[in-house]
């Protein structure tokens, strides 16, 4: 047998086994709730300066799953809300790899591929990616039996914009923006939160106010969605990361939040590092920690991987 043939073999087994790692899903089997007719409107995929993939002009929301290898599935779960400043999604850093990293650990991650706020396509743009947010933790929880997952260690993740979907999920599931005759709880069991946005009415970060809001950002709706004004003693346990020196999203973001966590007594941890800018992902060029390791711990502590 030739050596081409040899990396062919190889190029089709790599592939089969990491398409076999994965699985596409709608996120609705029907229509899509509050969505507007808008054929125009289509999905885009482009390359940024960073050379990384974002995806915009979103119609039609998904959930990729991605499995850990057989053996290797632990029951924990997670959904990944990737930023882009409701504008675009940071599919690649925010996304892909942060499933294959959690992969490692035995954790099956979930890419949720949410609508962005567009007038276009929705009858009501301020909940329509709370909309897909809370529909997916739905979704993961009424498929938790096939895919063998515990519905009681379902988390999400999300960075930057992403983050502020993360926090709204994890501070407004009672205010179900979805249908929900089954009751099934909404609420993640943990919240992971990268540089995120979280709060329209203490600080200015106008641009993804805005487009979630359009033009009424009235004190109710600012306050709504300011998600360090909707914590509860019932938030799930939080983990933030930030850097102190991000001008794009102030650090002072995810200190609103963790001092909100702590006035209710939810169990929290913060990591602001000296620096490290906005948009890091997994990789923060400007220290030697790597975050992630540190998340893996704060989840053994808890409880949420290594079950006490």
């Amino acid at each position: 047998m030739n050596i081409q043939i040899c990396l062919a073999i190889i190029m089709i087994c790599c592939s089969t086994s990491f398409l076999a790692g994965q699985e596409n899903i709608k996120l609705y089997p029907g229509k899509i709730p509050g969505s507007k007719d808008a054929p125009a409107y289509q999905e885009r995929t482009q390359l940024g300066g960073d050379k990384r993939r974002y995806i915009n002009h979103v119609k039609e929301p998904t959930l990729t799953a991605y499995f850990p290898e057989k053996g290797k599935q632990n029951g924990v779960s997670v959904i990944i809300c990737p930023g882009g400043g409701y504008q675009m999604l940071a599919i690649d850093h925010e996304g892909i790899e942060l499933a294959k990293r959690f992969n490692e650990y035995g954790i099956t991650a979930f890419i949720l591929k949410y609508r962005l706020p567009n007038d276009s396509i929705m009858q009501d743009k301020s909940i329509g990616p709370l909309q897909d947010a809370q529909r997916a933790m739905q979704l993961v929880r009424e498929r938790a039996a096939e895919w063998k997952l515990d519905p009681g260690r379902v988390g999400i993740i999300g960075a930057s914009a992403g983050g502020h979907l993360a926090a709204s999920a994890g501070t407004l599931y009672k205010k179900e923006v979805i249908d929900n005759p089954q009751h099934i709880s909404l609420r993640p069991d943990y919240i992971i939160l990268m540089y995120p946005v979280i709060s329209f009415a203490a600080l200015a970060h106008t641009s993804s106010a805005k487009r979630l809001l359009g033009e009424d950002l009235s004190q109710e709706k600012l306050n709504l969605y300011s998600c360090e004004k909707q914590v509860t003693k019932e938030t799930a346990p939080t983990f933030l990361v930030h850097a102190s020196n991000d001008k794009q999203v102030l650090p002072e973001h995810s200190i609103l939040f963790y001092q909100a966590l702590i006035r209710n007594d939810v169990p929290a941890e913060m990591h602001i590092y000296e620096k490290g800018g906005h948009g890091f992902g997994l990789h923060n060029t400007t220290t030697e920690d790597d975050w992630f390791l540190t998340l893996i711990h704060w989840m053994n502590t808890r409880g949420l991987i290594s079950k006490s």
